[in-house]
């Protein structure tokens, strides 16, 4: 089986690639009845990319994962769009 690099890695790239910034991860916690739910905020810019789920204390770097892919997955999404937005309006000067 390939192996896979953690979203960490590939978030860590992506932004020192595109020259995005530094990437600070924050974790949080929330009381529920007797037990703490841990997440994981990505802040990238000022701007904040929340874990999609709640773990358990003992599974904080899958939080963490889980952080780096959303805010993987937004930034890649928002690129892809800036750079077809650029080409259409070069395509549209050429013509």
């Amino acid at each position: 089986m390939a192996h896979v690099e953690p979203w960490t890695h590939r978030l860590k790239q992506f932004c020192q690639e595109k020259n995005i910034g530094e990437i600070v991860y924050q974790d949080v916690s929330d009381r529920r009845g007797g037990r703490t739910a841990w997440s994981t905020i990505a802040v990238i810019n000022n701007i904040q990319y929340p874990a999609r789920f709640w773990y358990d204390g003992s599974r904080m770097e899958q939080a963490k994962e889980d952080a780096a892919e959303f805010a993987f997955g937004i930034l890649k999404e928002a690129h892809e769009k800036q750079r077809q937005s650029a080409s259409h309006y070069q395509h549209s000067l050429a013509t």
